[in-house]
């Protein structure tokens, strides 16, 4: 053990109640760290699984980005008249030629894709009626690309192959018009025309506006009801790195030229919301530690102000002030360090004990667990800030003690 170490340990061992006690803050410092920390980011980790997990992670749009120029704009590009009021040419929406622009993504080896028709059409049983929304899928796609399937409560996305006039649909609209498997919905399109479709499976995520307004059924099912034969609207992408999504929507809508929604963009005030969040989290759990790092400097203030003419000694035979600030700074790192440890597995108990505890809402019938994440970064960064914050609570009065005069103190000098 060097010498400054040795006289380091026995500064604190002088002072063991005081010592107890700033240890003591910066294991309850990095403790609530750890567990504030832990439910935040798993809270935050289950959020953005979910909403990654129930959304697509890229979505291209029949529609552009940008308006298209009108033919006379394309022709007279600096003509000095404008002329307001021109109504585009009525035509057919959808991804033109989707079946080739399908292909041509699908060749990457990084993503699942599917092409589907999404549409709005009125659902009817017993003089009931509702808007809903229809997708015309092909499960074979769809199952690669969304979780729905995971929220089944009967039926599958197969069911569709088996029951070409089959259609799925949320338990909140089977509650609502008091439907069960089998039963037939009368489906109107809007152009008037009904069709008597049998319900072959029911999901259930949770979210009520989507389990009540949400249905699906065959992609040609679907083009034929909205009279829309041979097209999509819609491809939906799942990626094997959903944080790759923004780069991935901006290579594809640069080469078909149709707006593409990375999940990022779509979920802008969320993202923002969560950033917002983890700022104020970690301004609270550093303001604890900060607080616990005045008790360390407390500590070695109060030894610089007892030990002064041992340090004036010490330097008349010899150390110099970066030794005299070394001792000082040893001591700040042996609390921190010290601290650390013991705030780090309190902080796990903590971690451990908080992922128990059970939650019941009263509108799930199921029970569900705190969210905790077990990563180690987040410890990592706990013994940092803790050891950063005891080395700058041993800094200051560390300075002071390297700046005692001996010749001051040893002539009883004031």
């Amino acid at each position: 053990m060097s010498l400054a170490a040795s006289i380091a340990i026995s500064h604190l061992l002088s002072r063991r109640r005081q010592t107890i006690v700033s240890v003591l803050g910066i294991t309850l410092g990095v403790s609530f760290f750890l567990a504030i920390s832990a439910m935040m980011r798993g809270s935050e980790n289950d959020f953005m699984q979910r909403l990654v997990d129930n959304s697509p992670h890229v979505t291209v749009y029949d529609e552009y980005r940008n308006p298209r120029q009108q033919p006379v704009q394309i022709a007279f590009p600096s003509a000095i008249a404008d002329i307001h009021g021109m109504k585009p040419r009525t035509e057919l929406r959808g991804i033109r030629q989707y079946k080739e622009k399908l292909a041509l993504i699908a060749r990457r080896t990084d993503l699942q894709i599917a092409a589907v028709l999404q549409g709005q059409v009125i659902a009817s049983f017993a003089g009931m009626t509702r808007g809903v929304s229809i997708t015309g899928i092909k499960p074979e796609q769809m199952k690669n690309v969304s979780r729905i399937e995971h929220y089944f409560v009967t039926g599958s996305l197969e069911s569709l192959s088996a029951n070409p006039s089959g259609i799925i649909i949320g338990v909140g609209l089977a509650d609502k018009f008091q439907l069960k498997m089998g039963d037939k919905l009368s489906i109107t399109s809007p152009s008037g025309t009904i069709h008597l479709m049998k319900i072959v499976g029911l999901f259930n995520t949770g979210t009520t506006n989507y389990d009540e307004s949400q249905t699906f059924a065959l992609l040609n099912r679907v083009q034929n009801l909205l009279e829309r034969p041979n097209v999509a609207n819609r491809f939906i992408l799942k990626l094997q790195d959903p944080q790759q999504s923004a780069v991935v929507a901006h290579q594809i809508e640069r080469e078909l030229g149709y707006k593409t929604q990375s999940w990022q963009e779509a979920s802008q005030d969320l993202m923002n919301l969560v950033l917002i969040r983890n700022l104020i989290m970690y301004s609270v759990v550093s303001a604890i530690l900060l607080v616990a790092s005045f008790g360390i400097y407390n500590v070695i203030s109060t030894v610089v102000l007892e030990k002064t003419k041992d340090i004036a000694i010490l330097k008349s035979i010899g150390f110099e002030a970066r030794d005299i600030e070394r001792i000082f700074l040893i001591e700040g790192a042996i609390l921190g360090l010290i601290g650390s440890i013991s705030g780090s597995l309190v902080g796990l108990s903590f971690m451990y004990g908080l992922s128990r505890i059970a939650i019941k809402s009263p509108f799930n019938t199921t029970r569900a667990f705190l969210p905790i994440d077990w990563s180690t970064d987040q410890i990592l960064i706990a013994i940092a800030f803790a050891m950063l914050s005891a080395l700058f609570a041993a800094w200051l009065p560390a300075r002071k003690g390297g700046r005692v005069r001996p010749v001051d103190i040893l002539r009883g000098a004031e």
